[in-house]
């Protein structure tokens, strides 16, 4: 839900604004936008009594860690080999294709011979290309920083906010796992590494600031309990406002001897698109192309025909299996089934094959860190609670 707040944008423009949303995007699940009486109902009563009126869009969202490590999986799945936490130290052209130095957790090597290398190092891509494929490339990555802060929950519903604050950008204001609020993002500079982005004190009551704007509850930097920071690599387009920044992404491809594809830019959004271009791009280097195919596609763990049997609507689906998963395994209490459906999805059984077994910490029992570490590479407490 937007507030509207007369001093920013007309009502027209905002109207505008989402009759082009709705016929623009595809509509075959998500509803329409629509007008919305602040006043009355659940939705209204977090805001502050100015705002009366607002517009109310449907977006879909998704958990980053998990939709990651289920491309990686599915990767495996099909016969890819995934290394994780090892880097690629040096890459050289050969005759043949590249000559790639891979070096492990232990500092032990390994070399590996490519046909095409992809460089796909997000706001690392550029540094990639100078310090270990040894090319200058006349691209520049604009790092912008992006931060979120959770508080703890400022409403009880399942709807999220939008707020336009006076700078002309938006912030939004979250439902976050339950017992919290997500309220994000700033558009920084970084200048620094980027393994380094850390939120600063302004963006921290920037964001208090603008979600106070709006929230009855007054939002303030000590009631903060997590934050996090990421790094968007943006194509340099000389724009003076980090916000303004295009978001869109491009893939380079130099043949010049051994192909080298590098994807500039990129966002989570466009991140299934983007692969098929790529794959596309790639096609003839490698000597062969199966086409597009991803659309249709699931997921490890995305097929819930074994459970619900006909899929009919995504979000009445899910539902359906978090019945069914409730109704197969009562020993997992309603939290847990709730949370295993939305990570694993039908991929449940593998966690329950043996039990439950030992609690490890509250909410966490044996069969899921067995799983974790048998299936989705985990090996710290930090891939355990914060990765995956």
């Amino acid at each position: 839900v937007l507030p509207h707040d007369p001093s920013m944008r007309p009502v027209w423009m905002m109207r505008i604004g989402l009759f082009l949303y709705d016929h623009l995007a595809r509509r075959e699940v998500l509803p329409a936008s629509a007008t919305v009486d602040l006043r009355h109902g659940e939705i209204g009563q977090p805001l502050k009594p100015r705002y009366s009126k607002g517009f109310a869009y449907s977006d879909g969202w998704v958990d980053d860690a998990r939709l990651v490590v289920l491309n990686a999986v599915d990767a495996r799945e099909r016969g890819a080999e995934v290394l994780t936490r090892w880097r690629c130290a040096d890459a050289q052209r050969a005759a043949s294709g590249w000559q790639v130095t891979l070096q492990g957790p232990g500092g032990q090597e390994r070399s590996v011979q490519a046909k095409v290398l992809v460089n796909a190092a997000g706001p690392w891509a550029a540094q990639f290309l100078r310090e270990h494929a040894h090319i200058q490339d006349s691209k520049t990555l604009r790092l912008v920083k992006g931060s979120h802060i959770v508080v703890r929950k400022l409403f009880d519903h399942q709807t999220a906010y939008v707020l336009q604050s006076p700078d002309r950008r938006i912030i939004f204001v979250i439902p976050y796992e339950g017992e919290f609020t997500l309220i994000g993002t700033t558009d920084v500079e970084h200048n620094g590494p980027v393994g380094q982005a850390r939120i600063a004190a302004d963006e921290i009551a920037y964001l208090c600031e603008q979600a106070s704007r709006y929230m009855r509850q007054t939002v303030t930097p000590a009631d903060v309990v997590w934050s996090y920071s990421g790094v968007r690599p943006l194509l340099e387009d000389e724009a003076a406002n980090p916000a303004a920044v295009t978001r869109d992404y491009q893939l380079e491809l130099d043949t010049r001897a051994a192909p080298l594809l590098t994807v500039w830019g990129g966002k989570m959004t466009t991140f299934r698109k983007l692969a098929e271009e790529a794959a596309d791009m790639l096609a003839a280097p490698l000597g062969g192309s199966r086409g597009a195919w991803t659309q249709d596609a699931f997921l490890p763990g995305g097929d819930l025909s074994g459970w619900i049997g006909t899929a009919q609507r995504p979000d009445g689906d899910f539902q359906r299996f978090e019945q069914a998963l409730t109704l197969r395994h009562p020993e997992l209490s309603e939290p847990m089934a709730r949370r295993w459906a939305r990570a694993y999805g039908s991929r449940v059984e593998l966690l329950l094959r043996d039990g439950l077994g030992e609690v490890v910490a509250p909410g966490l029992y044996e069969a899921e860190l067995r799983y974790l570490h048998e299936h989705e590479w985990a090996r710290t407490a930090d891939d355990v609670l914060w990765r995956r």
